[in-house]
């Protein structure tokens, strides 16, 4: 029989697996992973030994980093706690205080008589809210799971919190699948919580409980408290917005010429004389008052500050010569930086002969450059299609994602196959911890390609190998 290529799938269990099984999963892994070394992957062989529970992929992400940075998964790592004015000075900042009322009422008083904890986490894992049951907070408090903690994988390993953060989206770490033993008794839900306005990741919100007495609908209630969250975000911005364009319209009304107002995320206020974008790319670190930018989908603008955004002026219209796309001529000899060092805020740099620009990535942007920039000779939608979602059947959704980047890189992307151009000139700044690397992606391919950066096998196109990471408090990993 001819073979397909495609690897059988093992028959997917009923039940989800029990907190023994869970802890046999975990003992195994440790221990075969201390006999190969921290930076050894399992063969292939062990990997896909039949019979054997292997934990999820995100869980097995979380402990292959833990074991490389040396964490020990009986004591942790020391953390320092925040003090109470930094952990208001915090509060303010994330924009979550406003919604902490819905949230107690939408995740404690629904639960009933069931023991939970809810904490409320910024971007960096600080915990800066917890409420609940009291006996069960001073269970917390003994595992060091209190207000002003740094609840990361680093200092507490393999946690619910941690990994909706590395990952973006919500998770279930139960029983045995924390890192550290002193938390199987635990079972801990999150999920996380992004500024509608920006897509910046502000912060998780979390429910923990006794491992034995968990809910299985506690996942899908976390991340509907978390869309709350940001559906409250969103009505701040667009009030914010709304008083903007207020200010924006006799302004634009006296300015000749083509001219839009956006705030200082690049959502579009108000426009005059050209079709109003929904929104601009703003580079991360800002535009500089009085200059020339060059702006995807609009070309070379005049930028000037107004109020909480700016006054963006078109030096010719956008629709003369393709003013606002990359040609191929403008390709030429252009350099392409993809930093993905900020886990959390991928960012694509260009420039050549269209200028210098910047932006963030949307996740699935990101993990397309990343495998178009570590496979220059080119790929298929099909060959993308696998690369990302183990599927080549999924080709639609590829060929509409690289659509969208076509828009802005213009000449900076061929096709048939799909590829960067070959006059640029590409690098990828990553992480100092290769399973840094777009921690939120599940996608097969960077899966490997984490693996092969973390055993030395591959390196990213433009940079150095990086130094083999160093456990906490400053010891080599296995000393």
């Amino acid at each position: 029989m001819r073979q397909t290529g495609r690897q059988s799938r093992r028959p997917e269990r009923r039940n989800p697996p029990t907190a023994a099984e869970l802890t046999r999963v975990h003992e195994r892994t440790l221990t075969d992973a201390a006999a190969r070394g921290p930076a050894e992957p399992a063969s292939s062989e062990e990997a896909g030994a039949p019979g054997l529970l292997e934990p999820r992929p995100e869980i097995g992400d979380s402990w292959a980093r833990l074991r490389r940075l040396g964490l020990d998964p009986d004591t942790g790592a020391a953390t320092a706690l925040l003090g109470p004015a930094e952990v208001e000075r915090r509060r303010r900042a994330s924009g979550l205080d406003a919604v902490m009322p819905v949230l107690r009422q939408t995740l404690l008083e629904p639960t009933g008589a069931a023991p939970l904890i809810l904490a409320v986490a910024d971007a960096e894992g600080h915990v800066l809210w917890q409420d609940g049951e009291r006996g069960l907070r001073r269970s917390a408090d003994r595992i060091g799971f209190i207000t002003g903690a740094r609840w990361t994988e680093e200092s507490v390993g393999t946690n619910g919190i941690a990994v909706a953060l590395r990952t973006q989206r919500p998770m279930h770490v139960h029983s045995a699948e924390h890192y550290l033993r002193s938390h199987h008794s635990w079972t801990c839900v999150a999920a996380p919580v992004h500024d509608p306005g920006t897509g910046q990741l502000v912060g998780a919100v979390n429910l923990s409980g006794p491992a034995h007495s968990i809910r299985p609908y506690l996942l899908q209630l976390t991340a509907t408290a978390a869309r709350l969250a940001e559906t409250e975000l969103r009505a701040r911005r667009l009030e914010a917005l709304h008083e903007l364009r207020t200010l924006a319209a006799p302004l634009l009304a006296r300015v000749g010429g083509p001219a839009l107002v956006v705030d200082a995320a690049g959502w579009t206020a108000a426009a005059a004389g050209l079709p109003p974008p929904n929104r601009l790319r703003v580079p991360s670190e800002g535009w500089a008052p009085a200059a020339v930018h060059w702006v995807p989908g609009l070309g070379e603008c005049v930028l000037e500050p107004l109020a909480d955004g700016w006054l963006v002026r078109p030096v010719r219209s956008p629709e003369q010569d393709g003013a606002g796309t990359v040609s191929a001529e403008q390709a030429e000899g252009a350099r392409l930086r993809l930093d993905l060092r900020r886990p959390d805020r991928p960012e694509l740099s260009v420039r050549g002969a269209a200028g210098a620009w910047s932006h963030p990535l949307s996740p699935r942007h990101a993990e397309l450059l990343l495998l178009l920039a570590t496979g220059r000779e080119g790929s298929t939608a099909a060959q993308l299609a696998e690369a990302l979602f183990g599927d080549a059947g999924r080709t639609v959704t590829v060929r509409a994602e690289l659509s969208r980047l076509r828009r802005y890189l213009g000449g900076l992307l061929a096709h048939r196959p799909y590829r960067i151009a070959e006059s640029v000139l590409v690098t990828v700044d990553g992480p100092e911890d290769p399973y840094d690397l777009l921690p939120a992606s599940s996608a097969p391919a960077v899966r490997r390609l984490r693996a092969a950066l973390a055993t030395g096998a591959a390196r990213l196109p433009g940079t150095a190998p990086a130094p083999p990471p160093h456990a906490p408090g400053g010891t080599a990993p296995g000393r």
